[in-house]
């Protein structure tokens, strides 16, 4: 996935700037981004304060690396069933 010129933080203060009453429109043309981008930025990133962006960016991580232990366990698993069954 490419990677965004704009870090959470940024994004954070781009939305902070509609809240503030900038229309979507303007703020687009400002910062060089589509409409469609800053929607999805606020279906994202809405409500958040940049304290609330680095906790949220934690969590995935440690998702991530929750669900690739997972994914190896499960692979162990199968792979210690295979040779059960052999034996027997």
């Amino acid at each position: 996935m490419r990677k965004s010129r704009f870090s959470e933080e940024q994004i954070v203060g781009i939305l902070n700037e509609a809240d503030a009453g900038f229309k979507p429109a303007e703020i687009a043309r400002k910062y060089g981004i589509s409409e469609h981008t800053f929607y999805r930025w606020k279906a994202k990133f809405g409500g958040m304060q940049v304290s609330d962006v680095k906790k949220m960016k934690q969590l995935e991580e440690e998702n991530s690396q929750l669900r690739r232990l997972v994914a190896q366990q499960a692979l162990d698993i199968q792979g210690l069933k295979a040779v059960v069954e052999k034996k027997w």
